[in-house]
Order: C-alpha cells, then sequence, then structure tokens
C-alpha cells in the first residue's frame, strides 16, 4: 500500500477520497473506475485541480506536504548527501504514480481526466499559476532525479504547505488557517499619502532584508487607507516572503501560541490588527503590551505588529483618569494607559483628503473602473454624494463610484 513505499512522504493526506484515488493507481481493480473519475472530480472542486487530474491531485499533496525535507529547503539549508536518499527513495515510488499509464481508462473519461476545466472562480490566481507551472514541469521529468530536483527548486525558492503558498491567514479556532479571498490592492491605488506610503515601505523593506524595524501604528480619521495600505503591502512583497496574519483583540490571550508557530517558518511576518482601540474596562491590551516588549520571552525577529486606529492613544481615556480622588497614584494610571501606543515605534497619521485631493480619488477610480462621464458633470455629483455621506474620505469616493457603477448595470 501507499504509506507502506513512503517514509519522508509518509501520510501524504488524510483525506479518505484522496487515498482511495491513490489506491486505484497502485491496484485499479480496488474500485470501479467510474468511481475513480467521480471521487477525482469531486477533489478537484476542493483542490481547484485542473489539466490531467491525478498529476493535478498529486502536485498539491506534494506542494503541501510539510517535512524533514520541505522544511529544510524553506529555510534554504542544505540536504545531506543520506536525506536525499530517503528522499529519492520515496521519489523513485512518487515518480512512477506520477507517470502512471491510464490508457485502460473507458474513452468517455478522456476529455474529463485528461484536460479538466474547473468552472469555479480561482480563489487565488497566483497559487494557482504556480501550481500549473509546477504540473507541467513534473509531467515533462524523465527521470526520478530530474523529479528530485524540479521539486527542490520548488520547495528552495517558494517554501511549503499553507505558508508557502498563502499570503494571508487569520487566527481560528486555535490555529492559524489561511484566507483565500484577499483583495488586490495595490499603494499606487492610494491617491496621495505619498509620505505615509514611503514611511511604511521603508521600515517594511527593512524588515524584509532583515535589518532592524519597528512595529507600526497607523491612526487618523476613518475611511483614509490605513487598512488598505497594509493590506497593499502584501501584494507588493509576497513574492519576498511577506505573509500577514489577522488577530482580533480578544484573541490577544492566544498571541504566546501564534508567535510560537510562526518563529520556526523562514517567512517575514506581519500581525496585522484592524481598528485598534480598548474600553477602560478592556485588559487585553496587557496581553499585547507583553509580546510586543516586556515579557520574558524576545519577540522573534521574523514578526513585526502593524495596527490600525481611529484614534492615536488606543486605551480610552476619560475625566476621571485626571480626578486625583479616584486614583492616588495619578499619574502611574495615565502612563499605563499611554504605555500601548509607545511600543509602536513607527506612528504615521493619516487625515482625511482635502477637496482637491477627494476629486483627484474620484478622478482615478473612475479611470480604473473605466467609468465613462463628462468631468464636471462627475465632480458635482461626487461633491452632492460627499455632503450626504460622510464628508471627503478615500471610503466615501469608492462608495461614490460603486454607486454610479451600479447604476449603469
Amino acid at each position: 500500500m501507499l504509506n507502506d513505499q513512503l517514509i519522508i512522504y509518509k501520510n501524504i493526506s488524510k483525506d479518505p477520497i484522496v487515498l482511495k484515488c491513490l489506491s486505484f493507481v497502485e491496484d485499479e481493480s480496488l474500485i470501479d473506475e467510474s468511481e475513480f473519475i467521480s471521487d477525482l472530480l469531486i477533489l478537484a472542486e476542493k483542490y481547484e485541480l485542473h489539466g490531467q487530474l491525478f498529476q493535478s491531485l498529486l502536485t498539491y499533496l506534494l506542494a503541501y506536504h510539510e517535512n524533514t525535507f520541505t522544511l529544510a529547503l524553506e529555510r534554504k539549508k542544505d540536504i545531506s548527501v543520506s536525506l536525499k536518499k530517503v528522499v529519492c527513495h520515496d521519489f523513485e515510488y512518487l515518480y512512477h504514480i506520477y507517470h502512471h499509464d491510464f490508457s485502460s481508462l473507458h474513452s468517455l473519461y478522456n476529455d474529463l481526466f485528461y484536460d479538466f476545466t474547473n468552472s469555479s472562480t480561482i480563489i487565488n490566481q497566483e497559487i494557482f499559476d504556480l501550481l500549473t507551472n509546477l504540473q507541467i514541469r513534473l509531467s515533462q521529468s524523465t527521470s526520478v532525479e530530474e523529479f528530485y530536483q524540479i521539486l527542490y527548486n520548488h520547495y528552495y525558492q517558494y517554501g511549503v504547505g499553507k505558508y508557502g503558498l498563502n499570503k494571508a491567514f487569520r487566527y481560528l479556532n486555535n490555529q492559524i488557517i489561511q484566507i483565500d479571498h484577499i483583495g488586490n490592492n495595490t499603494l499606487e491605488q492610494l491617491i496621495g499619502y505619498e509620505s505615509q506610503k514611503e514611511r511604511l515601505m521603508t521600515n517594511t523593506e527593512a524588515f524584509l532584508k532583515g535589518q532592524k524595524a519597528n512595529n507600526v501604528l497607523l491612526y487618523g480619521d476613518s475611511g483614509t487607507g490605513k487598512s488598505s495600505s497594509i493590506k497593499a503591502l502584501l501584494n507588493r512583497y509576497y513574492k519576498d516572503g511577506l505573509r500577514m496574519v489577522e488577530v482580533y483583540k480578544h484573541q490577544f490571550i492566544s498571541l504566546p501560541q501564534i508567535i510560537n508557530e510562526l518563529q520556526n517558518r523562514h517567512y517575514r511576518f506581519i500581525i496585522f490588527m484592524d481598528d485598534l482601540s480598548f474600553e477602560e474596562f478592556e485588559v487585553e491590551y496587557k496581553y499585547l503590551k507583553a509580546v510586543i516588549e516586556g515579557g520574558l520571552e524576545k519577540k522573534p525577529d521574523n514578526i513585526l505588529i502593524y495596527a490600525t486606529s481611529n484614534r492615536r492613544h488606543l486605551i480610552k481615556e476619560t475625566w476621571n483618569d485626571r480626578n486625583h480622588d479616584q486614583e492616588i497614584n495619578n499619574n502611574d494610571a495615565m502612563q499605563e494607559k499611554l504605555s500601548l501606543v509607545s511600543r509602536f515605534g513607527v506612528q504615521i497619521m493619516y487625515i482625511h483628503p482635502n477637496k482637491q485631493h477627494y476629486l483627484d480619488i474620484i478622478d482615478a477610480l473612475a479611470k480604473s473602473y473605466h467609468l465613462e462621464m463628462p468631468i464636471d458633470q462627475l465632480h458635482e455629483l461626487a461633491l452632492q454624494w460627499e455632503i450626504r455621506n460622510g464628508g471627503f474620505s478615500g471610503r466615501t469616493a469608492k462608495q461614490f463610484i460603486h454607486m454610479l457603477l451600479s447604476q449603469q448595470s
């Protein structure tokens, strides 16, 4: 059986449908070929398989399998002669099933099996293209050594598993899971705020180069592009090894566990905290303070925290905080509330655009969406919309353009 043949790639999948498909290749008498095709089509929807379905499935499994060999290459470590020997033992088997002859399949299944096109929307085009290219190269391999070298190069360049192939993640049910649907924001799409974007990029590029970099707080008016700026970093620096994990404040107690998992990977991680603020009675900020600076455990060099907030002082203050009748050591109480923001070495302010800046955003969005309308009319409607919908901001401008597009459809 399959697991008896493999050492490094043992337990290549825990999915029973996958294992059933793999067993068919070992012995085609085990299941009916119609069931084999049916199972592959189920997996095609689950894993975005395409082309030759069995090769596409095996490519996916190889790209996501985290083991001693793949993780060593992700970390840019040399592979010992003894480890390569064991890996090639596995690849001897995997190479042959990858190139299995399916000519005995009924002709009814040929078009589906050999040239399948998935009708569902591609979740992540970059990952789809990456796996497609890997599948093509593996299918063209003519020896076990070539098969090994193709995968060696792939793991060395892109890494392995969910962190190797995905950009963004969230913490859910005590585990870090990938986010499949992310925007294609770019920093160029954020009109204006040039000095803010420059400071953000400078800090991020230093971080990616292994240089000293700071945690970042983006604060200021709502709808000005704070969150969009951070999300756009992913699309710019993903190929340089940047990954992002979104964490909410009720999860801050789990930050040590999150960091413990991330610190052992080769990538550079930004822990993203959106719309960060705390009421007087909320104490989650204490966990964040300890993680950023102050706890016994040093924060790993491959992790930074980027946060956005509509207010610079993240913890709510009231006039009672200044009432000496309420607190004997009043200054200590105030310093406790102000100490969190000081742990962000880079603090960048975003303010609402003025009228001209707002109209510049409108013009850029209209151009990007190929919206055809006389500019005077466009500006007149945009200013009317702004009065009724929250003032000058990038968010207001985008909502206005979406409204016009909905009327055209």
